[in-house]
């Protein structure tokens, strides 16, 4: 059973909507910064205000690469990730190019994660040798179950830190199945990140049970304030 504290930690509170104007992103750092959440996430247009927002805190900046098909191409992506983490992201969800994988260009796929990984790293190195995490957007809404575990295997290979299940804007984002799987396919040293549709604190909690130990929601804030561990654990008995 996790605390409050703990479970913030465990959470990336999101608004990556179109819409978000310079105030909404303000109050989403204002809510992660309030609750220790593990980071904001936010489109990289915001990766400035957001780092400004939250200097001094607990709470990281997190923006996406590719976002929300994968399907730019391997430089632009790559310069999305240098660009990121040279603007202050200290984390990146990198949609995989979902196309390239179920085209079965697996060396392409492969290789384009590993130097997106590459170029966060190294562009880490001159930010204070911060360690930039990546994520790895499988989008498993899209995908046949032995695709999902090809493409959990190329995450692994390429360094990333987690698989990723969705960007949450496909039907269907985050799957207790899925979850399952991911965990049984990368091993217990590997994150794993849910995310897409996640909006109660039961659902958070059975993807966590499943194995995520990340998750990606706009709801954290209300996830959390309805989780009560004394109260759980007299349900669980």
């Amino acid at each position: 059973m996790y605390t409050k504290q703990q479970l913030a930690k465990l959470i990336d509170l999101t608004n990556i909507k179109p819409t978000a104007t310079a105030d909404d992103i303000i109050l989403l750092c204002e809510h992660a910064r309030q609750h220790h959440f593990a980071t904001a996430v936010v489109l990289p247009y915001w990766v400035p205000l957001a780092v400004s927002e939250l200097e001094g805190t607990d709470v990281k900046v997190c923006t996406t690469v590719g976002f929300p098909h994968g399907a730019a191409t391997r430089s632009t992506k790559v310069h999305e990730a240098r660009n990121a983490v040279s603007n202050g992201a200290e984390e990146l969800d990198v949609v995989m190019n979902i196309g390239a994988l179920k085209s079965g260009d697996t060396d392409f796929v492969r290789r384009e994660l590993t130097d997106i990984v590459s170029a966060a790293g190294l562009s880490g190195i001159t930010q204070d040798a911060k360690r930039t995490l990546v994520k790895v957007i499988i989008e498993t809404p899209y995908l046949t179950k032995d695709e999902k575990i090809l493409a959990c295997k190329i995450v692994v290979d390429s360094g990333a830190d987690y698989v990723k299940t969705s960007t949450g804007t496909a039907l269907n984002g985050s799957q207790v199945e899925d979850v399952k799987l991911i965990r049984t396919v990368v091993g217990s040293s590997m994150g794993v990140k849910a995310a897409g549709g996640i909006r109660t604190i039961e659902y958070a909690m059975d993807l966590l049970d499943a194995g995520a130990c990340r998750l990606g929601t706009s709801s954290g804030v209300s996830i959390l304030q309805a989780y009560d561990p004394d109260e759980m654990l007299k349900a669980v008995r």
